[in-house]
């Protein structure tokens, strides 16, 4: 995901890149992540980020119920950062992330 990590990095850092992408990939992409953020009822967050507008804010609380538990588990153990850093970085990169590989709403290919 060379073009992600470039992406990623000129938007958060190169630590917290590592991070979305691994989030990312253990989702099946950015589809899966929204559609993960739907299953969970947080859909309208989600799409916010997607489209044209103002990205709506999500807690690390949102992030854990959308990315479940165990998921965040094997992410922290991954990563090898503690459960709840992770989520509060989480909280404050995806928007942005996500709103900057979908431009005019479209889904990366």
């Amino acid at each position: 995901m060379g073009l992600l990590d470039g992406i990623l990095g000129g938007i958060v850092g190169a630590g917290a890149a590592r991070v979305i992408e691994q989030v990312l990939q253990n989702n099946g992409g950015v589809q899966g992540l929204l559609q993960n953020f739907e299953r969970n009822g947080l859909g309208g967050i989600a799409q916010s980020w997607v489209g044209n507008g103002q990205n709506q804010t999500v807690t690390p609380e949102q992030v854990e119920q959308a990315l479940g538990p165990e998921a965040l588990n094997n992410l922290a153990a991954t990563t090898g950062m503690d459960p709840q850093a992770l989520l509060a970085q989480l909280a404050q990169h995806l928007p942005g992330a996500v709103d900057t590989m979908t431009p005019g709403g479209r889904m990366p290919s």
